[in-house]
């Protein structure tokens, strides 16, 4: 197949999309395939441009937030230009990308494309949507606000410590653990630089745990035990050290269990197709609480769903193929 990767844009979440990118090229290249690299921030990238940009490291911190590029004619460019194109992979993280725009545009345009389309990418990037969604569906989920505006500190309505973070991004970014009252209101004005509504949601103590799923089935369970604090937060995702992560997960045969139900009916209620990664955190009590559904998650070669799918037998290529297989059967 001809396939162009799709990745990069103006959000936060560049870097960790651009590093997401290059593996799924090299991959796909590796089966075989035709493959075009797309930075949607700039358009179809030739030899020079794909080593300059791949060959950047991955930082430890978010790049500054970008405003006002024109994706839609960046792409608008590339689907004339690139008329025998068989399949976008999308490789794109936070937003434009994960939150159902390009999803809709490449959908008004009759083209296929990876990943979990428009309805269930808008919905499972709204954090406070997801939430009321999950608990709907009887998905045990940390009680939460939402704040629409940066002068409104929601004090009093949960416990300390609580987790202040933008409503609609990715990668932990903006993201403030707050363990007392006094820091609440600086906690909510970093989350606003990213969004134009925040949440803030009641903290859970306790192991880290993430689910793979692809076309509707579970992969491993995994753990993820930070390094750097108690957070797995972005430093600790892309920073070497930053934490350790387990696949298969040491738990109890009838956890596992629980926590793929738990992770496949999440991704059921969000109607999120192809695949994603569930996110939870484990209590002392041993409850599980959901926190979010990734639709489309970090694809480098140790990203966690790559990871889930290794521990299961599905190495990086065949994990690439099977989303490309079911977004071209779609």
């Amino acid at each position: 197949m001809k396939i162009a990767v799709l990745f990069g844009g103006p959000s936060p979440e560049r870097d960790v999309s651009i590093a997401s990118g290059a593996q799924v090229i090299r991959s796909l290249r590796a089966d075989g395939h035709e493959v075009v690299a797309v930075d949607i921030s700039v358009g179809v990238l030739g030899p020079e441009g794909e080593d300059r940009i791949f060959r950047a490291a991955l930082s430890g911190t978010p790049p500054a937030y970008e405003k006002g590029k024109s994706i839609i004619s960046v792409l608008s460019s590339v689907i004339s230009t690139l008329e025998d194109v068989d399949l976008y992979f999308l490789a794109l993280h936070g937003v434009p990308g994960e939150d159902g725009s390009i999803q809709a545009f490449l959908d008004l345009a009759g083209l296929r494309y990876t990943g979990g389309g428009m309805k269930g990418s808008a919905v499972a990037m709204d954090k406070d949507l997801s939430k009321r969604l999950f608990r709907f569906a009887d998905i045990p989920t940390p009680d939460w606000c939402l704040v629409s505006t940066p002068s409104f500190v929601p004090d009093g309505q949960l416990a300390y410590p609580a987790v202040v973070k933008p409503n609609n991004q990715g990668s932990t970014i903006g993201l403030t653990v707050v363990k007392e009252p006094g820091l609440l209101k600086a906690a909510i004005e970093e989350a606003f630089k990213y969004d134009v509504e925040v949440i803030v949601e009641q903290y859970v103590e306790g192991r880290e745990f993430t689910v793979g799923i692809l076309d509707d089935m579970p992969l491993s369970v995994g753990e993820i035990i930070p390094q750097l604090g108690k957070v797995f937060n972005y430093e600790s995702k892309y920073q070497k050290g930053g934490a350790i992560e387990i696949f298969p997960a040491g738990l109890e045969e009838n956890q596992t269990g629980q926590l793929k139900d738990l992770a496949l009916k999440a991704h059921k209620a969000l109607k999120i197709r192809s695949y994603s990664r569930v996110d939870f955190m484990m209590d002392a009590d041993g409850r599980f609480w959901c926190l979010e559904v990734n639709t489309l998650p970090g694809m480098t070669a140790t990203s966690l769903l790559p990871q889930s799918a290794q521990a299961v037998g599905i190495d990086f290529i065949s994990l690439c193929r099977k989303i490309c297989e079911t977004a071209k059967g779609r």
